[in-house]
């Protein structure tokens, strides 16, 4: 990334602080948005501040990503080989396709009851609603991703001799990488939008956890600190999937903005060899090589 844009990026944020700034400590009202209750940045940073040198600001935090991660990391195998498999096989599309286009309506959040009766302890439960969440975006991507290959590369594995592990392994999965990391990113966000939620109502720790208990005593500054580690530790984690993909898929061509960047096209310096001896011909004029052809001869 170039200079240019990182500072554009910190302008963003820096232009959103001074507009928060601006409207809580002139207390704004502008009819339907009111910012009279709200704190100011000032007073947000300084509780930032304070909680962040306390013990159970870290364990939450610890606890947080400790759920995320384990409930991501089932999410991304379990989604990638179901969604692999319904892709590939017609008995595995037949058994698992109809019960996963039920199930992936429902919202992972409402699965807080299951998730109740189904597990002894909330930290299991809140780990299969956050895993719950993240797998049908990368199950729906890897499925149309492995759907999407050619399959010539397929057949000449097979054509060399190799097998369906083979292909699998060489064709198949390196193939779908870019569509397979493009669920796993947003499964990231869906699964940080629904730990927290998990954590609010059945939780006993997290970020989540506690920034409910901060509302329920009037807390706002304490409110805003946990909303700002959340966006924090999404925008961290989801940055971690995006660079292990450009990593895993190197070997793509660069992607821009505006799609892949065009190959530059070689320039010829001086004239090319051979051309300026060629000599200038008039219209109508033959050429050195032509040959004018002999009437046939009429027996």
């Amino acid at each position: 990334m170039t200079p240019g844009r990182r500072l554009l990026r910190a302008a963003s944020l820096g232009a959103a602080l001074v507009a928060w700034q601006g409207l809580t400590a002139w207390d704004v009202d502008l009819g339907l948005l009111r910012f009279e209750q709200f704190p100011t940045v000032g007073e947000v940073a300084s509780r930032l501040v304070e909680r962040a040198s306390t013990g159970p600001y870290w364990e939450d935090l610890g606890s947080s990503l400790s759920r995320i991660v384990t409930g991501f990391v089932l999410a991304a195998v379990l989604g990638v080989a179901a969604g692999t498999a319904i892709a590939r096989s017609r008995t595995a599309a037949d058994l698992l396709g109809p019960l996963v286009e039920v199930l992936r309506p429902i919202p992972a959040i409402a699965l807080v009851p299951v998730a109740i009766l189904l597990f002894p302890s909330n930290e299991q439960g809140i780990v299969f609603i956050t895993c719950s969440a993240a797998f049908f975006p990368v199950l729906v991507s890897t499925r149309h991703a492995v759907a999407a290959l050619s399959p010539v590369w397929e057949e000449a594995v097979l054509t060399m001799g190799g097998g369906r592990g083979r292909v699998l392994f060489s064709v198949v999965l390196p193939g779908a990488l870019p569509g397979i990391f493009g669920g796993l990113s947003v499964g990231m966000g869906v699964a940080w939008i629904c730990v927290i939620s998990a954590e609010m109502i059945s939780g006993e720790y997290g970020v989540g956890y506690r920034t409910w208990q901060d509302y329920t005593v009037v807390d706002y500054p304490a409110v805003f600190v946990g909303m700002v580690t959340i966006g924090v530790l999404g925008w961290l984690t989801s940055t971690v999937v995006e660079r292990a993909g450009r990593r895993l898929t190197h070997w793509l061509p660069a992607q821009g903005p505006a799609g892949p960047a065009p190959r530059p096209v070689p320039r010829l310096r001086g004239p090319r060899p051979g051309l300026e001896d060629t000599p200038r011909l008039r219209p109508g004029q033959p050429g050195p090589g032509h040959r004018p052809r002999t009437p046939a001869r009429t027996p």
